[in-house]
């Protein structure tokens, strides 16, 4: 009974400190995944509590389950709609990518601590992909408003590139263990893990997304429903010889872009649920870990994560992006900081472990120290580098507060809280408010008292306004409601004056004095802009031409709709 007592006190109090450190994380800016694994050190073999903790088995398991439910919310949280830009990108970092990292990687190992081909490939393999938990918490953590090109990209590479990291480490842990097949054995079961995984999650998804868009049942019961449903389509992927942690990532974008009132109550629990993964997951693995041992290969370990920073994964994203994409030299660069190792390459580094291969403890240590120096060196520098590469794209007003009102059963009416923040809006009749048509104002709160609203009725500053409203709304009451600052940061971006995509060239040149070349003056402003920037243009995207930066303000799908004018 005392065992089952210390448990719970033990993990009760390692996990009130590890989401108590998200306010040291937010005001000392270390990353709150290191912290985790700090506290698990701490309460680790050489820590503070002196826990011995060597069940690698455990440990593989509690890993997989946790990756699982983050790569789940992770796809419940991706927009369809990024696909456009980021899927080809992202699809070439999670193949070829990770194959360029790896290999370089593995050969730099094997020089610095003396060991094999093969050996040395391993280490390269094991930390050669980057981390779904590591990317998703940091991106949204730090409250990066990235380009949808870069943010896109990032997101899905981080999803999809744990097949071929896999593929590598179990071929290579084969390989030293004298099990390794033939090249025909290898390429089936390169395969397997690509298409069975994408033919599993995507259709699983889909049935999933119908089924909990129907099924009537208790609001707390979706989200259980919904990871349930996921576990078995990781469980049934990967026994069939296909990649579990890619196939629950699509089952989980295929449920998150079927709309209907069950994501209300699964996106909240989830968020929840992945936290309490990272958490657990980053705890164990800093229980496992024993600093004493770590300190060996510090030195050398440091070297290899250094090269992997700063020479493998630029070499790798340039190769793989640069020839075959729009992608600006900028971006590139951004995308190769944010190669953040985290949890899967210490979860691969349990492959050697488990498979008898010499030296096991080695890859283990070795992936625990690039993965800590990653998390420091490149996830405690983001906000800089995002700022440096230029590929943040300004802030825009977004409801206090957001809810479905249960009356639709798709694409529901919802309340929408705002707080009144923009000067231009001092004293001005409701009446007068540029309004989207299928929206009204349900109440008004001013001092802590509810106002009924009239048309006649003069807004103030601090207000509190409810909204009734659909979704398809928010992007004209975000502007509306645009504070002050966020107004100066838009009109720094993308400039004072933005002008309608579908004016034709010529009237813009003869407005500002601009010279055309022949053939340029029947374009339409979004046309010329589309055919200067190539590809697939995003909000952020710009244009230096006679002087001005012209920038993309806002689109609809695939086409320009407002050009910002930045004047020097």
């Amino acid at each position: 009974m005392d065992s089952i007592n210390s448990l719970f006190l033990l993990c009760g109090t390692l996990i009130a400190l590890s989401v108590l450190a998200s306010r040291l994380s937010a005001l000392a800016g270390v990353p709150l995944l290191v912290l985790f694994l700090i506290l698990g050190m701490l309460a680790g073999e050489d820590g503070l509590l002196g826990i011995d903790f060597d069940n690698y088995s455990l440990a593989f398991v509690i890993g997989h389950l946790a990756l699982a439910m983050i790569l789940l919310d992770g796809g419940l949280r991706t927009r369809l709609k990024t696909f456009r830009v980021g899927f080809k990108p992202a699809l070439g970092l999670a193949t070829v990518g990770v194959f360029i990292t790896s290999g370089l990687v593995g050969l730099l190992a094997m020089w610095v601590f003396d060991l094999s081909l093969l050996q040395g490939l391993l280490v390269g393999a094991i930390v050669g992909s980057t981390d779904a938990a590591a990317v998703f918490s940091m991106l949204s953590g730090r409250g990066l408003n990235l380009n949808e090109r870069v943010g896109a990209t990032l997101e899905i590479e981080s999803g999809t590139n744990d097949p071929m990291a896999i593929f590598l480490t179990l071929v290579l842990v084969e390989a030293l263990v004298g099990d390794l097949g033939g090249p025909l054995d290898m390429l089936l079961f390169f395969v397997q893990q690509f298409a069975m995984a994408i033919a599993i999650g995507l259709g699983a998804g889909w049935l999933i997304g119908r089924l909990l868009r129907y099924v009537d049942l208790a609001p707390g019961l979706y989200s259980l429903l919904a990871l349930a449903l996921g576990f078995c389509v990781f469980g049934l992927t990967s026994a069939l010889g296909g990649s579990g942690f890619l196939a629950i990532y699509l089952a989980g974008l295929m449920i998150g872009n079927q709309p209907g009132r069950h994501l209300n109550f699964i996106l909240p629990v989830h968020d929840g649920l992945a936290w309490l993964s990272q958490i657990g997951l980053f705890l164990v693995l800093g229980l496992l870990v024993t600093p004493s041992a770590l300190l060996e290969v510090l030195l050398p370990a440091s070297v290899v994560a250094l090269a992997l920073i700063f020479v493998a994964r630029p070499l790798a994203v340039v190769l793989t992006l640069k020839p075959f994409f729009h992608f600006r030299w900028r971006e590139v660069g951004f995308i190769s900081w944010v190669g953040l190792r985290g949890a899967v390459p210490i979860v691969l580094a349990i492959f050697p472990v488990i498979g008898g291969v010499e030296q096991a403890g080695l890859y283990f240590n070795v992936a625990f120290a690039v993965v800590l120096l990653s998390l420091l060196i490149q996830g405690g520098s983001l906000p800089w580098m995002a700022r440096r590469m230029k590929v943040m794209v300004p802030d825009s007003a977004t409801p206090n507060h957001r809810g479905p009102l249960g009356i639709l059963p798709e694409n529901d009416f919802e309340m929408f809280v705002y707080k009144v923040e923009n000067a231009d809006l001092e004293d001005v009749p409701i009446r007068l408010l540029r309004f989207p048509s299928g929206a009204l104002i349900s109440a008004l709160f001013r001092q802590h008292v509810m106002l009924h609203p009239k048309g006649s009725t003069q807004l103030r500053i601090d207000d509190i306004i409810c909204v009734i409203g659909k979704s398809d709304d928010l992007p004209a009451l975000n502007r509306l409601f645009n504070g002050d600052a966020k107004h100066r940061q838009q009109r720094a971006f993308f400039g004072t004056f933005t002008l309608d995509a579908d004016a034709r060239m010529g009237d813009v040149a003869d407005a500002y004095a601009l010279t055309l070349s022949p053939g340029e003056a029947s374009l339409t402003l979004g046309e010329f802009m589309g055919l200067r920037l190539g590809g697939h243009p995003v909000v952020g995207d710009d244009v230096d031409w006679h002087g001005i930066h012209w920038v993309v303000s806002e689109m609809e799908g695939n086409h320009i709709t407002r050009v910002g004018l930045r004047l020097y």
